[in-house]
């Protein structure tokens, strides 16, 4: 007959053992870094817009320069140009202030490297992780995933979810020319939050400019547009700046 001190001993070690194979099959996952990824207008440098203090820092146009308002200097990050597929992977080398509207200050070099349309100098900016090489230089790009986030809160307007992740698919050149401009401003987990919101906008901005489109389950998306070009959707950008509404995506629909 077993004794009541080895029933003991045996629950004993049967349950250190036990923790043990359960302790070394967890896995620890670490929190990744969110990078930062945005689509929006450029402001391409010259000592004009520095003299009439559009952007409160210089900067070389004869170099791979980037000034941002947030990505901290010596940020590595690609700059895309979404019409032909073309960029450069540069770092930022000085924090800067300029009109909202902008996502970035690029030098004329960077500029004339990605063949951007000077009216329409519609970019993309990502950033990269620390231990890839970074050589600027011309290169074809295939279709990325897009990722952008945004917080809002407006008076009593409650919205859901404000994160975005979406594919955009990435049209030939030609098609790119012809298309028009997307601001998005938010998604959301109820039509009726969207609804609200976009109520809201109307009656702030006296602007009827907004529409919903329902993207996925319980996924709704109010954006402003379209606009034919940088200077058509100006207004509306800067009037939702006005509202609170920061860091703004713009896509080609």
């Amino acid at each position: 007959m077993i004794s009541l001190n080895k029933i003991i001993i045996f629950f004993l070690i049967f349950l250190v053992t036990g923790c043990a194979d359960y302790n070394n099959q967890i896995t620890i996952k670490k929190h990744e870094k969110k990078f930062y990824s945005s689509l929006g207008f450029a402001l391409i440098f010259s000592d004009q817009i520095y003299e009439n203090r559009i952007v409160n820092r210089k900067m070389k146009n004869t170099e791979f320069g980037v000034m941002h308002s947030s990505l901290k200097k010596n940020t590595h990050i690609k700059v895309i140009n979404p019409d032909n597929s073309k960029f450069v992977n540069a770092k930022v080398i000085n924090n800067a202030m300029y009109p909202k509207i902008f996502n970035a200050v690029i030098s004329e070099k960077i500029a004339e490297l990605l063949d951007l349309d000077i009216n329409n100098p519609y970019i993309e900016i990502v950033e990269l992780k620390k231990n890839k090489k970074f050589i600027a230089k011309e290169v074809d790009i295939f279709d990325e995933e897009k990722r952008v986030a945004g917080t809002v809160q407006i008076n009593e307007i409650t919205i859901d979810d404000v994160s975005i992740d979406k594919s955009v698919v990435i049209k030939d050149k030609d098609s790119k020319k012809n298309s028009d401009f997307i601001i998005v401003i938010s998604d959301f987990y109820y039509a009726d939050s969207a609804t609200n919101l976009k109520k809201h906008l109307i009656n702030s901005t006296k602007d009827k400019n907004f529409f919903i489109k329902k993207i996925g389950d319980n996924k709704y998306r109010l954006s402003a547009g379209p606009f034919r070009n940088f200077n058509a959707l100006k207004t509306t950008y800067i009037s939702l700046n006005n509202l609170g509404f920061e860091d703004l995506n713009i896509y080609r629909k």
